[in-house]
């Protein structure tokens, strides 16, 4: 027997590809990197998994890995548009910009992002503010919307997106350039999938099928 399909509409989302410093696993929030060469092949393959979707809103982060990463996917909102927005900028490191977890750790034993937060930077529930703000817009949308944005943001939206607190995205990973797909159940949000490798693009489906 066949399933009904959900209603259209939903977001997916996109975290950007690879840079030198994610590679390293160095914290990036404001040192504006670009993709390295593996980030833009990885960009590539976001572009052949969502070739032939239609998108009402397409919104990414001022930084230039996401930027990049948009741009080479080819996808665009009404009208050909694209939306840099500034509450999709990566989690506030402060002082710990640039520093690895091991290297945090060794200045402040037992550190954890997702309780502590970062001096000079952001806690959790700043995060989980801008992240509102953005959801608040992709819920008044019918269509289906994209965003291109950063590990630990997406993964705060995410669970903003579901109503739990901020710092549970600490229980979600998110690998760069993959896709994941949120959508309303009702007036309830849902996680519909995570964390798909865009080669294996099938985990978005039949929902987002334009």
């Amino acid at each position: 027997m066949n399933q009904p399909h959900p209603p259209p509409g939903g977001v997916i989302l996109v975290r950007h590809g690879q840079t030198e410093w994610s590679h390293l696993g160095r914290h990036t929030s404001r040192t504006d990197l670009p993709l390295d060469p593996e980030g833009r092949r990885q960009a590539g393959l976001v572009r052949e998994a969502l070739t032939g979707r239609a998108f009402e809103l397409v919104l990414t982060s001022p930084m230039r890995r996401a930027r990049e990463t948009c741009e080479i996917s080819g996808i665009t909102g009404l009208n050909g548009s694209v939306e840099v927005s500034n509450d999709l900028t990566e989690w506030a490191y402060g002082d710990y910009e640039g520093l690895t977890t091991a290297q945090i750790q060794d200045l402040k034993p037992g550190w954890n992002l997702w309780r502590d937060g970062c001096p000079g930077g952001e806690t959790a529930p700043e995060v989980g503010e801008r992240c509102d703000r953005i959801i608040a817009r992709l819920r008044a949308l019918g269509g289906q919307s994209a965003v291109f944005a950063h590990g630990h943001l997406l993964r705060v939206l995410a669970v903003r997106w579901v109503g739990l607190e901020a710092q549970g995205g600490g229980m979600f990973g998110l690998d760069t350039a993959t896709l994941s797909r949120l959508r309303l159940d009702g007036e309830r949000g849902v996680i519909q999938s995570w964390n798909c490798d865009p080669i294996r693009s099938n985990g978005l489906a039949p929902y987002d099928q334009a």
